[in-house]
């Protein structure tokens, strides 16, 4: 078999056994040789899904709309992606891009480039074909798996770094079947795993996505009793009802789940009936979501929600954006006390995070500052805001293996002080040491949990010959937490009308994915300016958040 435990405790449940890190296992790799690892050492060489194969081979591992997967089969085909990518010359540190929504196949790419030393960037299918195809090259990707509903073969075509071109669930023109791939690969184990990196992009304050890279990887192994997730592999089931390509739901919903035995039930797409359907049917435990995704599952009729047993539950973690207190409350009675809540970012964060009775007693906290000084609240002088004053919030850099922008060593610059980095968040600290979150820079728009930075929004718009200079930001929205708004000074002989706005709003269309796109315009007759030339953003969104306790 796959993997045989040379020592066991017999004393000890499985469950158990998993948390002994000390556990000698045999990995008989594709050249017949034997290579002793201890549970520790496969998960940090990417082969821990090897461990739940010999385990449970025939336990369903993964199940999305379509298919499913025993761990055994989805350890057998993360082994053949991984030889096809070895056969076609990539190396550990190739770049490898990831277009697909979520089912089975995103997470045998997940798998096989976490286990063949490949940089894995999966890339957000709600993008413009133009959009995917700029972090595709960006991301230097010398291949790609997408689904076929998401290719066009124009631009995939264009990509001449790409060795692989692997099209899921059906042809598509210029790549290859990816179940035929794997059908003519080999399922053994590799001769040599090596643990891979994930760069995942975020939407740059100068127009571009950017990659957040770390060099290093960052191995996960089993988070089982007393971890964060709390997970018991004999009982418990993760939801994944978000889009897998986000930091959030590829850690809580994926990463972890995978790293210990806990299957994984994938939602391709929101659907609150289809969510409430899933939780009680399948006895789900665990799920991420974002404010959105409550608010839209409180939108049901009681009648209709009630018709669920949601008991099952224990942990539902959330974060992305901030969360109306009447939501949270309103999800805490219906659900219990089981909701989490983070602070965090693609670059990072702290661990700070809130269960649901400390929120009860502090609503509107996103959890306790850490008291080992991994978090700072700066004013604008620099120096550490008092209690109870808004400053900007900074956390800790990991100094053995801290983010980095791609290829944009400025941007990684500007958003580091002294071994410290930010997200942009401004708030403050209560004398008991929770964090409350009060605002946020201007150059960050959060709409729905998605982060949309403004500057590629009013390049867009600018392409419009009767703009003469435009600033997009955030303004109020109930549902979405924020929405994106355009605010454009027009050039002489344009008259603002609503036929002009919807003229401007088409150009937009043109290179902007729909999240992206103003909900609406507004004309004015100039822009305020620093003396520099620069438009004062933060004074532009002000006027549209005034009177209100939050800016956020």
């Amino acid at each position: 078999m796959l993997i045989a435990l040379r020592e066991l405790l017999l004393s000890l449940t499985e469950t158990e056994q998993l948390q002994h890190t000390h556990f000698i296992i045999l990995y008989v790799n594709n050249k017949g040789g034997d290579i002793e690892m201890t549970i520790e050492e496969a998960v940090s060489r990417g082969v821990a899904s090897a461990i739940y194969a010999d385990r449970w081979p025939d336990r369903v591992a993964i199940r999305d709309a379509q298919s499913h997967r025993t761990f055994k089969a989805l350890h057998e085909n993360a082994n053949r992606l991984a030889q096809v990518f070895s056969d076609a010359g990539l190396r550990p540190g190739d770049g490898i891009a990831l277009l697909c929504g979520n089912r089975c196949e995103f997470i045998e790419t997940f798998l096989a480039s976490q286990r063949t030393g490949l940089r894995l960037t999966p890339v957000n299918w709600h993008l413009s074909g133009a959009e995917a195809a700029y972090i595709v090259e960006d991301c230097e990707a010398r291949a790609i798996v997408a689904e076929s509903r998401f290719l066009n073969a124009e631009w995939i075509g264009n990509l001449s770094s790409l060795h692989v071109k692997l099209s899921v669930g059906g042809a598509s023109a210029g790549c290859d079947d990816y179940d035929a791939a794997l059908a003519a690969s080999s399922a053994s184990e590799l001769a040599s795993p090596a643990h891979g990196t994930i760069m995942l992009y975020t939407s740059g304050t100068t127009g571009r996505p950017k990659g957040v890279m770390r060099r290093l990887p960052e191995p996960v192994g089993p988070q089982l009793a007393g971890s964060f997730s709390d997970f018991d592999p004999e009982t418990d089931v993760q939801l994944c009802c978000g889009p897998a390509y986000h930091a959030a739901p590829l850690l809580f919903d994926i990463r972890w789940p995978l790293a210990s035995g806990v299957r994984i039930e994938l939602l391709d797409g929101w659907d609150s009936r289809r969510v409430l359907e899933t939780i009680a049917r399948e006895k789900v435990t665990h799920a991420h979501m974002v404010p959105i995704m409550f608010q839209r599952l409180l939108a049901l009729p009681k009648a209709e929600r009630d018709q669920f047993d949601v008991r099952s539950l224990r942990k539902i973690f959330h974060g992305a954006a901030p969360c109306p207190p009447d939501v949270k409350r309103a999800m805490i009675d219906w659900f219990g006390p089981v909701l989490h809540e983070y602070y965090a970012g693609s670059e990072g964060g702290a661990g700070i995070h809130i269960t649901s009775q400390e929120w009860l007693e502090k609503p509107g906290s996103v959890g306790r500052i850490p008291s080992d000084g991994s978090v700072r609240i700066l004013d604008e002088t620099g120096a550490q805001a008092a209690q109870g004053v808004d400053g900007t919030i900074y956390h800790v850099a990991d100094a053995n293996n801290p983010f980095e922008y791609f290829k944009a060593p400025e941007k990684t610059a500007a958003q580091s002080r002294e071994g410290y980095f930010t997200l942009g968040d401004i708030g403050h600290v209560d004398k008991d040491g929770f964090l409350f979150l009060t605002g946020r820079s201007a150059e960050c728009i959060i709409s729905g949990g998605v982060n949309i930075y403004p500057q590629e929004i009013d390049d867009a718009i600018a392409r419009h010959p009767g703009v003469a200079d435009v600033c997009s930001i955030g303004a109020p929205n109930a549902e979405w937490g924020e929405e994106v708004r355009a605010v454009i000074q027009l050039k002489d002989g344009f008259i603002a009308s609503d036929t002009l706005a919807a003229e401007i709003l088409k150009t937009a269309a043109e290179t902007l994915a729909r999240f992206k796109q103003p909900r609406g315009i507004d004309f004015v007759n100039e822009l305020p300016r620093l003396p520099s030339g620069k438009i004062q953003r933060e004074r532009v969104r002000a006027r549209y958040w005034a009177g209100r306790e939050k800016k956020i």
